[in-house]
């Protein structure tokens, strides 16, 4: 069995221990670390793990760990990520991969000089209905794709540490990296320019701290081969978890997810019908999780490469700081144009 520290235990990170001692028989959860000491002791008494750490640099060298989960906010993604490669631990590293393209470099490169396994969670790639898409796109049965739209809105407020923009690169990163990561993989093209318009309609009370917050975006994209696309994200959206992908081809087109729960939905005598949103991205994408595990406990054993890579991360990073960038100036936004600093020309 591979054995696991999550670094972060928080809603994302319960998540991979759950799966991690519950329901993957090739892993083991050894270890456990946060920095809030009430978290921790929960989630230790919940998953009966006793080697329990404040401090990652203590758990990324403790000999009983061979591979981490990284689950904590995205400003320490890159230092955790860093030390745990030194170590020669593999990685699961949450999305969004960093802060910067010069961070999701280090990374790579770090992981590149010991030799160990990196991979992205980006679940969506392992969603049985992604991928269904994914296969077909790659058929050639409906030829080329000319537009592809997704749709990524969270149902409750955003974590206070998010509405610093500069600290977590906003909702674009922390709910949408998967949409920009998803766009991407389906279209099989890299995204070459963006416009995006942002604002703060729900979250009067982040207003006066943070006046760069934005609870809501819409991102116009360009890939390098000329398809066309668009990802709005909303944070909160009060409704349910929605998470929606549309691509229009050459002879048809493909549609990928639902508001509407799996379940039932009842017509009323006046005409009404009611039904249940999805309620959270834990239930939607359940099986995604487990499946993102089994194949990352595989690509070490195997010693092959993930569905996910430091290089599919970096580019979601790139994007999204790319359309911060866009919202800040007004302006279209060339990604190639980027540099290590993060400081964008745009183009009109």
């Amino acid at each position: 069995m591979l054995r696991f520290c999550l670094i972060g235990t928080g809603r994302a990170g319960l998540v991979h221990a759950t799966n991690i001692s519950r329901r993957i028989k090739s892993a083991q959860l050894v270890a456990l670390c946060d920095t809030d000491s009430q978290a921790l002791a929960r989630a230790a008494a919940h998953h009966k793990v006793d080697r329990l750490y404040h401090d990652y640099q203590e758990a990324v060298r403790d000999p009983h760990v061979e591979a981490i989960v990284v689950a904590t906010p995205v400003s320490f993604h890159r230092e955790i990520a860093c030390e745990a490669a030194a170590q020669g631990k593999h990685i699961l590293l949450e999305k969004p991969m960093a802060l910067s393209v010069a961070e999701c470099e280090d990374i790579n490169e770090a992981v590149a000089r010991a030799g160990v396994t990196l991979q992205i969670g980006f679940m969506r790639r392992f969603d049985a209905a992604f991928l269904e898409a994914k296969e077909l796109l790659g058929s050639g049965e409906l030829g080329r794709v000319m537009i592809i739209k997704s749709t990524g809105r969270g149902p409750g407020l955003p974590p206070p540490w998010i509405y610093d923009v500069t600290k977590s690169n906003g909702i674009l990163a922390e709910v949408n990296s998967h949409d920009f990561d998803c766009v991407r993989w389906l279209a099989d093209s890299d995204i070459v320019r963006v416009y995006a318009e942002a604002a703060n309609l729900k979250c009067d009370h982040a207003r006066e701290d943070h006046p760069d917050f934005y609870d809501n975006a819409v991102v116009t994209l360009r890939f390098s081969d000329d398809s066309l696309g668009m990802i709005d994200g909303t944070c909160p959206a009060d409704y349910g978890y929605d998470a929606r992908v549309e691509v229009l081809c050459e002879k048809g087109a493909i549609f990928i997810g639902s508001v509407q729960d799996r379940g039932i939905s009842q017509v009323m005598s006046d005409g009404r019908i009611t039904t249940r949103a999805i309620d959270s991205w834990r239930s939607l994408f359940k099986e995604a999780y487990v499946a993102e595990l089994e194949h990352f406990i595989e690509c070490v054993e195997q010693q092959t490469v993930p569905r996910a890579t430091g290089l599919d991360g970096l580019k979601a990073v790139e994007a999204v700081v790319a359309a911060n960038a866009s919202v800040a100036s007004g302006q279209p936004v060339v990604l190639h144009a980027i540099d290590r600093q993060n400081s964008p020309s745009t183009t009109r």
